[in-house]
């Protein structure tokens, strides 16, 4: 069994030696399309998290004074339902102060310093309204008129922003994907080309192994092993070119100190969580380029 294991990996160095223009082509360009591929994910979910605040529909917010006595609260909450014919009452949100926190954690992720003067003591509690009025006027209108109701903080409006985001977003994910298909299916095209051609100047050590009894899948295996090492290489390779991108981008944003490109920061676990993903992926498409080649033209 060992000797199996280590006749696989000498081999699988082997051919990494014989053809290392073609190793290099296919393990940049399984890079390159898996980098992108990371970087619709982190694009995705850093407009999510931009539109954390105007997710459900909802086109405007009460802030709540963190200060503000539970009858005021109630006074605001009485005052929104009593509008049942400008706004969904039966879908009005409130967040208490804690859970205003858990989502200014998210929003302000890249901006340490702002993030750092909220508590879950001083942050303002909030009402999400989603209005059933189409008049954006007759929206604003109502919301004037909470902002002089006593506990109100500041009233906030969705306005055009989250249109704008939302089509902004729609498309960079569809170009970013449209873009890293195309060339993870050329990377796979490079990986199957690779092995062929190693297959194909090994043809007649194939046919002596062959006329000694060696399996379909015992001369498979080296050459299988050495697609799925060029995806994982190429899986890796973009990891490191992802973690890059996104360190710079958190660097930029928190130098630039600003609350809205803030929210476009992903800093929790999802950049791993991606580059796990990176990882699998590339080692698939590895797998499927060399095996699709190593059965079809194992009779050289």
């Amino acid at each position: 069994m060992l000797s199996r294991i280590s006749y696989a990996l000498r081999e699988t160095a082997a051919g990494f030696r014989r053809n290392v223009t073609l190793t290099a082509a296919a393990i940049i360009t399984s890079a390159v399309a898996l980098l992108l591929v990371g970087t619709t994910f982190l694009i995705q979910r850093a407009f999510d998290n931009l539109l954390t605040r105007w997710k459900g529909d909802v086109e405007l917010i009460v802030y709540v004074r963190s200060d503000a006595t539970p009858e005021q609260v109630q006074l605001i909450e009485g005052a929104l339902k009593s509008q049942p014919s400008i706004i969904d009452v039966d879908r009005l949100r409130y967040l208490n102060q804690a859970e205003s926190y858990a989502e200014a954690e998210r929003l302000f992720a890249g901006d340490p310093g702002t993030l750092r003067l909220l508590t879950p003591e001083n942050i303002p509690s909030q009402f999400k309204v989603v209005p059933i009025a189409e008049d954006s006027a007759l929206v604003r209108e109502l919301g004037e008129q909470f902002r002089q109701l006593a506990g109100v903080k500041e009233v906030a409006y969705a306005q055009d922003v989250f249109d704008v985001v939302s089509r902004v977003s729609q498309f960079i994910r569809v170009a970013t994907t449209a873009m890293s298909l195309i060339l993870l299916v050329v990377a796979v095209g490079l990986i199957w080309n690779t092995i062929r051609t190693a297959m194909f100047a090994r043809r007649r050590e194939i046919e002596v192994m062959k006329l000694v009894g060696a399996t379909n899948w015992f001369i498979r295996i080296p050459f299988m092993l050495e697609g799925l090492v060029q995806g994982l290489v190429g899986g890796v390779l973009s990891c490191l070119g992802l973690w890059g991108l996104n360190t710079a981008w958190t660097n930029a944003v928190t130098d630039f100190n600003d609350t809205e490109l803030a929210a476009l920061v992903v800093t929790d676990g999802y950049a791993s969580w991606i580059m796990v993903l990176l990882l699998g992926i590339g080692a698939l498409a590895g797998a499927i380029g060399s095996g699709i080649a190593a059965s079809r033209f194992l009779d050289v």
